[in-house]
């Protein structure tokens, strides 16, 4: 419950913060500039280096980018809804980050990488929605409440879906009984049948 005041109280301060600081046409279209710029300079470093190190160096130059019009874009148009956008940019780019690194491992562990890659952006995108939720504005607090636990069961159902996937790949390392047992904790652990 801690967690959820504290939530709330950081996407309302982004909320007001952003609103403080809106900005003009001019200054939204200079600031634009600046990031694309940024984002070629960040593109070029990455000429310099090798194989996945230089697909993993675009990737981090790309998320950045979008991370960034992103954050500008609330900063220009500020809602809960780009508030909400900026969250789901930043999950985006770590995620791809987070795959592209997976590249480097072969096998169950470049699976298992990848699996724990998805739970993580998955947990990501579903915790953007649950703040989205709280901040939305409702007729009543019930209305709300109810909207925010709706949206928090099926953000939950997500994540457990997607750390399930994550585990159970870890299992298949695994052969024989050993696999058997793994498979089996952890369908009990994420509620599986």
């Amino acid at each position: 419950m801690k967690f959820a005041r504290t939530l709330i109280a950081t996407v309302a301060a982004g909320l007001m913060a952003t609103s403080a600081f809106a900005m003009t046409k001019e200054e939204h279209k200079a600031a634009k500039d600046s990031i694309e710029a940024t984002y070629k300079a960040d593109k070029e470093k990455c000429d310099a280096l090798q194989a996945n190190a230089k697909d993993i160096c675009q990737k981090e130059a790309k998320g950045k980018e979008k991370v960034a019009k992103a954050e500008l874009e609330a900063q220009y148009k500020p809602s809960a809804k780009a508030t909400q956008k900026v969250a789901e940019e930043r999950a985006d780019a770590a995620y791809d980050v987070a795959k592209e690194k997976c590249d480097d491992l072969k096998g169950n562990e470049k699976d298992v990488c990848v699996k724990d890659a998805k739970a993580a952006h998955v947990k990501a995108k579903q915790d953007a929605k649950v703040a989205a939720a709280q901040a939305k504005p409702a007729d009543s607090a019930a209305e709300k409440a109810a909207n925010v636990a709706e949206v928090r069961k099926e953000a939950n159902t997500e994540k457990n879906d997607a750390n399930y996937k994550a585990a159970k790949e870890r299992c298949d390392a695994m052969s024989g009984n050993a696999k058997s047992a793994c498979v089996d904790d952890m369908k009990r652990m994420y509620g599986k049948s």
